[in-house]
């Protein structure tokens, strides 16, 4: 199994610690993000990973180097303008086809900016038990966006906040809203369905497969540890809880 380490982004809320490099080497607890995650991917099998990178990219292909790729077959996509999730990922659809072996394989995405416990093996084997395009990882938290899901966990539309704007793909007479979790598996056939092009949003192109029927569904995390990186408190608060060994 692939993965995609999603890296690129400016790390604007996490200022002043990407003032001098980019978020993917801010350290939590003594390890950077980058390697909390490799190191996450490899603990389950995974061996080969791409990174896209952008904000200081040069530090980041620097690091990977310095450390021998942490004993994984590492590519980078360097982006010279940032895609958005979508964009990023597109980009990337070579190293997840040019095997055929693997072309029919899902694959996971995680974002680097985030921390948790959830079982991505069971993950993917629900993935495969119900034949979906892409499944998110989600829970119930509070958010300021959420995605909204029916009875069978497939996705219906989204909302800002507990009571923002709805914007609906699927009629449903019962939605849960869930918050994502930044991780997916995706099945390398998500890519035939992309009509997007350039700077995009992974999640615009997940609401309008959905909204054709495609099956996006969600994975319920929520028994599992989860911590978001994405401002300077938030990663204090996720070194006290690896320095408690709350994430196993």
């Amino acid at each position: 199994m692939k993965a995609m380490v999603l890296a690129a982004g400016l790390g604007t809320r996490l200022r002043p610690l990407t003032d001098d490099r980019p978020k993917a080497l801010v350290e939590v607890a003594g390890r950077t993000m980058l390697e909390i995650t490799l190191a996450r991917l490899r603990a389950i099998g995974i061996r080969e990973v791409i990174i896209n990178v952008h904000h200081f990219a040069g530090m980041v292909v620097e690091y990977l180097k310095a450390n021998d790729n942490f004993g994984m077959k590492v590519e980078v996509s360097r982006e010279e303008v940032l895609l958005d999730t979508g964009g990023g990922l597109k980009k990337a659809a070579h190293f997840f086809l040019e095997d055929s072996s693997d072309s029919k394989e899902p694959f996971l995405v995680h974002n680097v900016d985030v921390i948790s416990t959830i079982d991505v093996g069971r993950m993917v084997q629900f993935h495969i038990d119900n034949r979906a395009l892409a499944t998110l990882a989600v829970q119930v938290r509070d958010s300021s966006r959420y995605l909204l899901f029916d009875q069978q966990l497939q996705l219906c539309g989204r909302r800002s906040g507990r009571n923002g704007e709805t914007e609906l793909v699927r009629p449903s007479p019962h939605m849960q809203a869930l918050a994502f979790c930044g991780i997916h598996v995706i099945s390398p056939h998500l890519f035939g369905k992309m009509t997007e092009a350039g700077v995009f949003s992974i999640i615009d192109c997940y609401l309008r497969l959905a909204g054709r029927e495609e099956k996006i569904l969600a994975f319920r995390a929520d028994e599992y540890y989860w911590g978001d990186l994405g401002t300077p408190e938030k990663v204090t608060r996720a070194a006290q809880d690896l320095k408690r060994k709350r994430p196993e």
